[in-house]
């Protein structure tokens, strides 16, 4: 956490220093200040810092992919003659457990097309889902920790 506070702060005084603050000379400025860490990165002991960056920005990318994937089959299911759909709730029981994953993983659920977060249970064992198509809810428990849930255990633990 310490090393992402030093990289805002590099790319703000890259912003400063260059005397544009827009966003892409932030950006711009970021990328300088990673490259500059990763250089150092022994130095600082921050060899675990580019690790979890480039596991966020995988899980970020998977819920980009989820996203239009979803969103296709959702088009599809709207726009078929003979809408065959079994709408339905399921619980998904949870392997993570600490507040911060849960709402993560709540939340990449109720963005993405198709499904909603419902509630998660008083023991925060188990999380329910609402899905527009749960004729399979193994198949929809499966894909959640093969994807979403896996992804935010191995980028933040």
């Amino acid at each position: 956490m310490r090393l992402s506070l030093i990289n805002i702060i590099l790319a703000l005084i890259w912003t400063a220093v260059s005397g544009s603050f827009t966003l892409p000379n932030f950006i711009f400025g970021f990328l300088l200040g990673a490259a500059a860490l990763y250089l150092i990165r022994e130095q600082v002991g921050s060899l675990g810092y580019f690790a979890r960056s480039m596991r966020v920005v995988s899980l970020a990318l998977l819920f980009l992919y989820e996203l239009v994937l979803s969103a296709w089959r959702v088009a599809l299911l709207v726009l078929s003659p003979k809408m065959d759909l079994k709408p339905g709730i399921f619980a998904y029981p949870l392997k993570v457990d600490r507040d911060f994953e849960i709402t993560l993983l709540a939340n990449l659920i109720t963005l993405t097309p198709g499904t909603l977060s419902v509630d998660v249970s008083e023991d925060r064992r188990f999380l329910y889902v609402h899905a527009i198509d749960c004729s399979d809810p193994e198949e929809l428990r499966r894909d959640i920790a093969e994807g979403f849930e896996r992804k935010i255990m191995e980028a933040f633990r």
